[in-house]
């Protein structure tokens, strides 16, 4: 499970880092991708990285700010040219009103697409679980920021536990289907008699891992709520120390502050993201280091950047 980083800018692309979107990147998992958020020039990002298109099964949006939706139709439409036989249908997750961008710009410059899109629209009322799988669990909460904003808590469900085959093995059990009967929780006695209990093999179910990804907000309590526990917690950094006037009037967070949620949170990583263009590289390292002092664990995520979860 890897997180890469597609688009770390804030409002506009600048030379280093382009506008919102990022990768969950589930292939060992489940064999799939889920984009979060989809700013102009994502498609173009993800031709620098291994990610296929058509792996991308999910996309989750924040927003409907530009910043983070006017890639959608190009990275939709550029979808489709694919083999026939790699056509996979796709659902959009966000706020109301994505359907109705995504659907008029596509009519609007005639593309049809061979696939089709599942759309889950939410507003304020309708939050909370949006989407349970056999493996994985999704919540969404509203934020606060200068218009209807989310951020998401993906959490994996607990993996089974796995065979000790070596301890099983020296207990005299034959390699084949009776491994496979204990490996399934099954017990068995061998011919001399001998009973074999499953749970005696298997460790126990491990824990799922958390991922909190938040869309453009202030500091808020319900982030905190999203990121309870996360091994990895995406927050936006668009101001730096000293901002947090400027930052509370345009809706944004400062770096200090993210720290602070994620020290609350009693999150595991901080990955600073949302960058404004006039931070420089100088700057960079003085952001990590002021949140450094609140949460240690942080760290200033750019463009095309891959993050083991």
């Amino acid at each position: 499970m890897d997180i890469q980083f597609l688009g770390t800018g804030a409002g506009q692309p600048s030379k280093a880092r382009n506008v919102s979107s990022l990768a969950l990147k589930l292939l060992d998992e489940i064999n799939e991708v889920w984009l979060f958020d989809c700013g102009e020039a994502t498609q173009n990002q993800i031709l620098e990285t291994t990610i296929r298109p058509r792996k991308v099964s999910k996309i989750f949006i924040t927003h409907l700010h530009g910043d983070h939706i006017f890639g959608l139709p190009g990275f939709l439409s550029s979808r489709a040219f694919q083999a026939n036989e790699e056509q996979t249908d796709l659902d959009i997750y966000g706020p109301v009103g994505i359907k109705s961008f995504v659907m008029t710009s596509l009519h609007v410059s005639g593309s049809r697409l061979p696939y089709r899109i599942h759309f889950h629209e939410f507003d304020e009322h309708s939050l909370g679980k949006i989407l349970e799988t056999d493996k994985f669990t999704v919540y969404a909460e509203a934020l606060d920021h200068t218009i209807f904003c989310v951020g998401y808590r993906i959490m994996q469900k607990d993996l089974e536990g796995t065979l000790d085959a070596d301890k099983l093995k020296a207990a005299g059990v034959p390699f084949g289907p009776l491994f496979g009967q204990v490996k399934n929780g099954q017990d068995v006695t061998l011919e001399d008699g001998t009973k074999i209990i499953a749970a005696d093999y298997i460790s126990a179910p491990r824990p799922g891992k958390i991922i909190t990804i938040l869309g453009d907000t202030r500091k808020t309590d319900a982030s905190v709520r999203l990121g309870v526990n996360a091994d990895v917690l995406v927050h936006e950094s668009t101001y730096g120390k000293g901002d947090e006037k400027i930052a509370k009037k345009h809706g944004h967070s400062t770096n200090m502050q993210a720290a602070e949620v994620a020290r609350e949170a009693g999150a595991k990583r901080l990955l600073l993201n949302h960058i404004s263009a006039r931070f420089l590289s100088k700057d960079i390292s003085q952001l990590r280091k002021d949140a450094a002092t609140v949460f240690e664990k942080v760290h200033v995520v750019k463009d095309l950047e891959e993050v083991e979860i």
